[in-house]
């Protein structure tokens, strides 16, 4: 089965600077693919290179089984993007953005509905004659929306479409996405909010300085990572613990410590006989599998990288 999107050995230089390194993986139709890694990781200059803004030195990127520069056309209508910046021309109304954009696309006479629908569903209804400048920012960011989906790609790359906006607005756009998604939309989102990727993405994959540094289904990669937190409510304040414990420490405020213990190295049973003899007390504990973001920040930090 073909790919939604599929990426062989891409490399992008910018003069000496090499902003992608042999990236080489595929986005399966349906799923809901987090694309994640700290700044500079990679991931923008991929989603440029992926909608044609950019093109890659070496390498080949396809969407929906059509090449992004020998078949742009095809690709480019199976692609929505719906960018991290706010682009937009200032002197149209909603509408008026909206149906240049299907024009673009070849569909503003037969998609007049879609579009209403659009509106309807990003609460935008009430602002289709009002222009973009006088638009807050939180609506230019759900008009950016309608413009991504206006053609009806069968993927849609959301670049971090929740930076900036308030609570409610973002849960608005869990809830519209998911149902993208569930209609058969392929969803590819890059964001740095960890939670909302843990809650979302299916299968992800993580970039740090131009490469793959781990892509995995969801469950088996944070089963991955060889650590767990223990924490523990103490009877006492202000204790000293011993010395093969001090470095374990993750937090220790009032009577709450919160260890972080191998999984290997550090049985819980060990840690407590080491409490106990040293006459520290508790009075309940629990333990905690790790999140996402301590996978991830295990696999991108200086010394994972180093070791």
């Amino acid at each position: 089965m073909v790919a939604a999107v599929s990426i062989q050995e891409l490399h992008k230089y910018y003069r000496q600077f090499q902003a992608l390194a042999g990236i080489h993986f595929e986005i399966p139709k349906g799923s809901f693919f987090g694309l994640l890694g700290p700044n500079g990781a990679g991931k923008s200059t991929l989603i440029n290179i992926m909608a044609g803004l950019a093109y890659a030195t070496k390498g080949t990127i396809q969407v929906m089984g059509h090449d992004v520069r020998q078949q742009w056309r095809q690709s480019r209508h199976s692609l929505g993007v719906v960018p991290q910046e706010l682009v937009y021309d200032p002197f149209f109304t909603v509408g008026e953005l909206l149906q240049l954009q299907s024009g673009y696309f070849g569909c503003a006479r037969t998609n007049k509905a879609w579009r209403e629908e659009l509106l309807e569903t990003l609460s935008l209804t009430d602002k289709t004659k009002t222009n973009m400048y006088q638009l807050s920012g939180g609506m230019k960011r759900r008009v950016l929306i309608a413009q991504a989906l206006v053609h009806k790609p069968p993927v849609v790359v959301l670049d971090e479409p929740t930076a900036g906006v308030d609570v409610e607005l973002r849960q608005m756009l869990w809830k519209f996405t998911r149902e993208l998604h569930q209609n058969g939309h392929t969803i590819v989102l890059t964001t740095h909010y960890l939670e909302e990727a843990e809650a979302l993405c299916e299968r992800i994959a993580i970039l740090h300085h131009g490469k793959v540094v781990a892509l995995d289904d969801k469950k088996p990669l944070l089963a991955r990572h060889p650590f767990r937190l223990l924490r523990l409510s103490l009877t006492s304040e202000n204790i000293t613990l011993p010395e093969n414990l001090q470095s374990k420490i993750v937090s220790y405020q009032a009577n709450e410590l919160v260890l972080k213990l191998h999984r290997e190295h550090d049985p819980i049973n060990t840690v407590l006989d080491a409490l106990r003899q040293h006459q520290i007390y508790f009075h309940d504990l629990r333990t905690e599998d790790p999140g996402l973001e301590e996978v991830f920040l295990s696999l991108t930090s200086k010394e994972a990288l180093s070791a």
